[in-house]
């Protein structure tokens, strides 16, 4: 499947015209806990040519695309990405961090991760992944639920408490955010992740109240302590100066 992504990457390149810095995989292939029939979400950022950041008008940011064979594309443009980085963008920290990576211009990559080392925002963070645990929060408590709102919930529910009580970015592989979890815990999501690898997506499982009651004491617990945490560093002439090497190299 590679080899169909990264040719994929190459026809974006060309019909586009702009360049592809690095491509990886986000969601559950990346995360850990994949479906049989699960798309392959591929994030990327690309760069146009000098002239297209010299126009004094706002131009389209974003490349999408869908294939046949569930190749679900989304990349956004340089100027777009680093913007995102200056707000520690959860969505773009997971992107860089992800261990699938499909395609990256190295020293890119590292500056890039360096960066967003820098000005993590914890605060910022927790609350991204804070309202998104609470998005599924209600689907969660219903009579059947599907495991995928159990484990999008229980993802960014640890990775909340990951925040709080080590104060940087969490791992984007669920399998390094499961040890914070009390062991009975643990091992019921290990059961129900092995039921998820062998059904579809849409699949309903019966209610965990294990589960469920988990979920509402670690968003309680996020909630009470959201308040200790700090904001990243304002980095805008690093930023600037970053963004300015890139678009001219």
């Amino acid at each position: 499947m590679k080899e169909k992504i990264l040719e994929k990457l190459k026809q974006i390149e060309l019909e586009k015209d702009v360049e592809i810095l690095f491509a990886a995989e986000s969601g559950s292939r990346a995360w850990g806990f994949a479906s049989p029939d699960s798309d392959y979400d591929i994030r990327f950022i690309y760069k146009h040519k000098l002239e297209y950041y010299l126009s004094l008008w706002e131009k389209n940011d974003v490349i999408e695309f869908m294939t046949e064979d569930d190749l679900d594309g989304s990349g956004w443009d340089l100027r777009k990405t680093v913007r995102l980085l200056a707000k520690s963008s959860a969505s773009l920290m997971e992107w860089l961090f992800s261990p699938v990576v499909y395609f990256e211009n190295e020293e890119f990559t590292k500056q890039m991760r360096e960066i967003a080392t820098e000005c993590f925002s914890p605060i910022a963070v927790l609350h991204h992944y804070l309202g998104t645990t609470k998005n599924f929060m209600e689907v969660c408590e219903m009579q059947e639920v599907k495991l995928k709102s159990y484990f999008y919930a229980l993802r960014t529910a640890l990775a909340g408490k990951w925040i709080i009580e080590n104060n940087t970015f969490p791992p984007v592989a669920f399998a390094e955010l499961l040890p914070i979890a009390p062991k009975n815990i643990q091992e019921k999501i290990l059961e129900l992740q092995q039921i998820k690898a062998c059904q579809n997506e849409k699949y309903l499982h019966p209610k965990e109240t294990l589960i469920t009651d988990f979920l509402l004491e670690t968003v309680k617990f996020n909630q009470e302590n959201a308040s200790k945490l700090g904001s990243g560093k304002k980095l805008n002439e690093e930023l600037d100066l970053f963004f300015k090497g890139i678009v001219k190299d």
